[in-house]
């Protein structure tokens, strides 16, 4: 396992992921069961996309070297792109996010059918996001998927336990559109570091 990597993929991830809607969805899934219930109920679920994420991008990493380079810097621009031309909606879209959770949670459960609950809300909602296909970007650029997926899940943990615990605390003192913004300042600074190795 290569340090490195896994702290190339926990930092952007972080900030990809802590303005987005699974910030909020384990917030509102924390008011429904007991956090502890939930973060272990969302982090499976990312465990599994994670999973699925490197899987694919170990595919990819065998694919010729200049393609799949290009692919991965692509992948980092465009999630600079949309976290960047989100971030002046990302206050709004937070209230919209906590609404549309708030619907789709099930009724209260205990023990295992809440993180059962949990599990399949996130699962299902964070299938084909951003975060998933920056984590298979990230296994095809470095052809270390064991260090991507490690940097990817404990991002992903990290978010989904900021959110269980301390959710409604956080969005009172940090604006999402600033988290955003960074995001894609280190996105672009991915996208052109892919580029330079490419091109030389």
């Amino acid at each position: 396992m290569d340090l490195a990597v896994v702290v190339t993929s926990f930092l952007p991830l972080l900030l990809l992921e802590l303005p987005d809607k699974t910030f909020v969805a384990t917030l509102v899934l924390s008011t429904r069961y007991r956090p502890l219930l939930t973060w272990i109920g969302v982090g499976l679920a990312f465990g599994v996309q994670c999973l699925i994420a490197v899987t694919a991008g170990g595919l990819l990493a065998k694919l010729p070297e200049k393609p799949v380079a290009l692919a991965a810097a692509l992948l980092f621009a465009v999630g600079a792109l949309v976290l960047l031309r989100g971030s002046s909606h990302a206050d709004e879209e937070e209230a919209e996010a906590e609404a549309e959770f708030r619907e789709r949670t099930f009724t209260a459960a205990h023990g295992l059918r809440a993180v059962g609950a949990c599990f399949l809300l996130i699962f299902l909602a964070e299938w084909g996001d951003l975060s998933q296909l920056f984590t298979a970007g990230l296994a095809a650029r470095y052809g270390d998927p064991v260090s991507v997926f490690v940097g990817s899940w404990a991002a992903l943990l990290v978010v989904s336990g900021l959110g269980a615990l301390l959710g409604k605390a956080l969005l009172t003192r940090l604006r999402l559109s600033t988290v955003r913004r960074a995001g894609g300042v280190v996105c672009i600074a991915l996208a052109v570091l892919t580029l330079v190795e490419v091109v030389s």
